[in-house]
C-alpha cells in the first residue's frame, strides 16, 4: 500500500507536513507546486487500500478528486483553512479545517500534535501573514526576540520562494526545497546551515526593493492596486509585496497582479489587516478566484477585465477599514 503526501508549496504547506512527519515518519510520494497550484489531489494515482495526507489546499477547489479517492477505497487526512464547502462525510475521510481568520493550517497541525514542534508553526504563522498568532504561539516558547524574529524571517523566505507562474520563476522549485527543509528538526540549524536559505533571503530583499520603488497603478479610496513589470522577480515577490503593503498600511486594503503566460494577470489580494474580511469574496466573482477571507487570490484575471477587477475591488472595500 503507498501513502501520498499533498501539500502546498508555500511555508504554510511546508511547515505542516514537517511538524506532521517529524511526528509521524512514513515513506510517501510527496506531490506540490508553485503557490497557486492547489488542484494537487487529481495528480494521485492512489489504489484501494492506499491513504492521502492533504496540508493547506482548499478541498472545495480538490473536491472532486477527493470523493473520487473515497469512492476508490482510499482513506484521507486532510488539515487546511481555505475555502471548504460542506465537509463531505465519509468514514474514510479524517478533516480537520478552521476556517478562522487567523488561523494557518501549521497552527492546526500544531493543535493536532499538541505543540510537539512548534516552532515549525510558527514559521508557517509568520510566512502566511499571522503575526500576531505567530508571536502568541512563540510566547510558549522559551525564544528570545532575535530568535523570533529570524523565525519571521524563515517563514517570509520560504513563502516568498513559492511564488511564480511557471516552475523556473522560484530561487528553489518547493518540491527540492522540501527535501533539504526536512532533514531539521530544529529550523534555526536549517538556516544557520543550507547555503539555499541565504540565497532565497538575497533574493527576495533584492525583489522587494525592485517592487517598492514602483507607484500604484489605481489609487482608490480603500486601497491601491499594483500591477507589476512581466519578469520573473515581479512574479516571485507578488506574495511578498502584498504582505508588506498590508503591514504598512493595515487599514486598507490592496491588490498586486502581474502579468501572466495567459495574456492575463495573476493576481493576489490582501484584505485590512485591520478587519482580515472581504478578500475571497472580491476573487471569487472571476473565475479561477478563491483563497481566504484576509488573502486571496485570482490565478487568470483576463487582460480585458482589469477595469472590472478595479471596480469590484472599490466595491468590495470602499473605504479606509476603521
Amino acid at each position: 500500500m503507498a501513502h501520498y503526501d499533498v501539500f502546498n508549496g508555500d511555508a504554510d504547506g511546508m511547515c505542516a507536513l514537517h511538524q506532521l512527519r517529524l511526528a509521524e515518519p512514513r515513506a510517501a510520494v510527496r506531490i506540490t507546486g508553485l503557490k497557486r497550484d492547489i488542484a494537487l489531489l487529481q495528480r494521485v494515482r492512489a489504489q484501494p487500500g492506499d491513504s492521502v495526507t492533504a496540508l493547506d489546499i482548499s478541498l472545495d477547489t480538490n473536491r472532486e478528486a477527493v470523493m473520487s479517492l473515497l469512492r476508490g477505497g482510499v482513506t484521507v487526512l486532510y488539515f487546511d483553512h481555505h475555502g471548504s464547502g460542506d465537509i463531505p462525510r465519509h468514514p474514510a475521510l479524517e478533516a480537520h479545517i478552521d476556517l478562522a481568520p487567523t488561523v494557518c493550517t501549521g497552527m492546526i497541525v500544531d493543535r493536532y500534535l499538541g505543540g510537539r514542534y512548534r516552532p515549525w508553526a510558527v514559521v508557517a504563522a509568520f510566512g502566511d501573514n499571522f503575526d500576531r498568532a505567530a508571536r502568541a504561539l512563540a510566547g510558549s516558547l522559551a525564544l528570545g526576540a532575535m530568535q523570533v524574529d529570524a523565525l519571521r524571517d524563515l517563514g517570509e523566505c520560504l513563502n516568498y520562494n513559492a511564488y511564480g507562474d511557471i516552475d523556473s520563476d522560484p530561487v528553489i522549485h518547493p518540491a527540492s526545497l522540501y527535501t533539504v527543509l526536512e532533514r531539521f528538526a530544529d529550523p534555526f540549524q536549517f538556516m544557520q546551515s543550507e547555503p539555499v536559505f541565504e540565497q532565497i533571503r538575497r533574493a527576495r530583499r533584492h525583489d522587494l526593493e525592485l517592487a517598492c520603488q514602483l507607484q500604484p497603478h489605481t489609487v482608490l479610496p480603500g486601497g491601491c492596486i499594483h500591477v507589476l513589470p512581466d519578469a520573473a522577480w515581479s512574479r516571485r515577490v507578488r506574495g511578498e509585496f502584498a504582505n508588506t503593503l498590508a503591514n504598512r498600511d493595515p487599514r486598507r486594503a490592496h491588490a498586486v497582479l502581474t502579468p501572466n503566460p495567459h495574456e492575463g494577470f495573476t493576481v493576489s489580494v490582501r484584505a485590512p489587516l485591520a478587519t482580515r474580511r472581504g478578500a475571497r469574496l472580491l476573487c471569487e466573482q472571476f473565475d479561477t478566484g478563491g483563497g481566504r477571507s484576509a488573502a486571496a487570490g485570482i490565478t487568470r484575471l483576463p487582460r480585458d477585465r482589469l477595469p472590472d477587477f478595479i471596480g469590484a475591488f472599490e466595491r468590495a472595500f470602499p473605504q479606509t477599514a476603521s
